[in-house]
Order: structure tokens, then sequence, then C-alpha cells
């Protein structure tokens, strides 16, 4: 993550939060063209700080998402172009302590971003990959009215073994469960919040030819789910489920971008 604190929300968040998305690419130039078109957001500079090439994608103005190349080091590491959630948390170093000892792994130790943060990356017990991070800044920027065109809609682990999973991000961050829902052969669908918010993901048994490794899926919401759907075909997307409704009469895209990212789009149906 490579952006000015002025242009990072982050720090003003409860620990637990997930507070900044990062698509990491091997085309940076065909993943904005095609973002920027399918979710409706503007690229903006970010400064590049340390030298790294940095995008913002935003809406009004207010970043919501970054995007960056792929570095030598992740290549050489295997890393695939994906998305990548980072968790809030008011104490990187401690909480990179406590992943590791409910299980998790540290693949990138507690590392200072200069005027932006510090951040580390982990895995989780069963292989799904998040980062958690603490900005350099007092306040967070105010940001678009939660389920506006443009922000994150919601936040699904699918992994192998759900039950366990909730207990490790659960034990770590203090989630709690809101609900469950029955989703018959497939288990238990999970539904979580961080305190007293509104709900903010979910947690299920990864589908057996869903992905190799157990991950996260980002759901960014749309305008209108027919459309969404035109505009990720014009660009060269996938379309692997859906349009599919889900509970709050909204509907479900999940895909793949040109380069491979997998992402979730929510919206409503005309």
């Amino acid at each position: 993550m490579s952006a000015t604190a002025e242009q990072v929300k982050g720090t003003a968040v409860a620990n637990g939060d997930f507070i900044w998305y990062e698509l990491r690419t091997t085309d940076t130039k065909s993943a904005l063209d095609f973002y920027t078109h399918v979710v409706g957001w503007k690229a903006m500079p970010s400064g590049n700080p340390g030298g790294v090439e940095y995008t913002l994608l935003a809406v009004d103005n207010m970043p919501i998402v970054g995007v960056m190349p792929i570095l030598p080091d992740m290549a050489q590491a295997g890393m695939k172009p994906a998305w990548a959630g980072f968790i809030g948390v008011d104490d990187v170093d401690a909480y990179a302590k406590k992943a590791e000892a409910a299980g998790g792994k540290v693949v990138h130790p507690p590392t200072d971003i200069p005027s932006v943060g510090r951040f580390a990356a982990l895995i989780d017990p069963q292989g799904a990959h998040f980062l958690i991070f603490k900005g350099s800044r007092e306040m967070a920027p105010p940001m678009p009215a939660p389920g506006s065109t443009g922000t994150i809609g919601w936040h699904e682990l699918s992994a192998r073994d759900e039950k366990s999973a909730w207990e490790f991000y659960s034990g770590v961050f203090g989630w709690k469960e809101e609900s469950q829902m029955d989703m018959g052969p497939n288990g238990i669908y999970r539904i979580f919040q961080n305190g007293d918010k509104p709900r903010m993901g979910g947690m299920m048994k990864m589908m057996n030819d869903s992905s190799p490794v157990p991950f996260w899926l980002y759901y960014f919401a749309v305008d209108e789910i027919g459309a969404a759907e035109a505009r990720i075909r014009e660009k060269g997307g996938n379309v692997v489920m859906g349009p599919h409704e889900v509970p709050g009469k909204v509907y479900i895209i999940i895909g793949t971008d040109p380069q491979g990212a997998v992402f979730a789009v929510v919206g409503p149906k005309k």
C-alpha cells in the first residue's frame, strides 16, 4: 500500500474494521480501464511515495481502493493478480503476534510506510491472505454513505473449515456473530459484525472448485446489476456466477477481471 497520509482512511476506526482494499496486478493500465468502467470509480494519483506506482480509485474524490503492480519480489513468491483487504488495528506488532499465537502466519513483518502508516501481511491458519494496518493520521477522512455506488458492500471468506476460521478471526479481532444461514449441503453461512456496527460480511465453507486455496472476496456496490454485467463483459472480464439474488432484494455477480483477479459486485436489478 503506497498512498499519502491524507489519502488513506484507517485510524479513526475500531480494531477489526476493514479499512482499505488493494488490487495487485500484472497490468495496472488494463485493470484501471476495467474497474473504472465496471464500478464507476475515478482514478487519482497517489504521489507514489517510495517509488512504487500506486493509483487510487475514488468516489466523489474520496479514495476507496488502490491499484499497484505485482513487484518482482511478490512475483518471485508466487503472487498472482488478486484483491487484498486491510483490517485496521491500533498496534500492528501486537496484532501480528496475536494472529501468530492463534495459528496464523506473518508473511511480511510489520513495516512502516513513511507518512502513511504501518502494516503487516498475514495468512490465516487455512491459507487466506489479509493485512493489518495502522495509519499515521489521527482522524480518517469522510467516506461515502455505505451502499453507495463504488463502496465495498460485503466481505466474504471462503474457508476449508468455516467453524475454525470463525474461531480464528473472532478471537483475534473480536468480531461478533450476527446470524447464521443454513445452506444445506454447503453448511452454515455465518454473518458477522464488528462491535455494534452493522453486519460487515460472512464466512462459509468454500465450494470444491471455487479456488485452490481459501480466500477473501470483496463486493463492490454498483448502480444496477444487469448494467454491471454488461460492462464486465464489454471490458473482457468473465462472469463466474450470477446475477444471483441474495437476501435484501439485491443481486450479486462473482467474476474475474482480464488479469484473473476474482472480484464481486452487488446491486439492485431493474
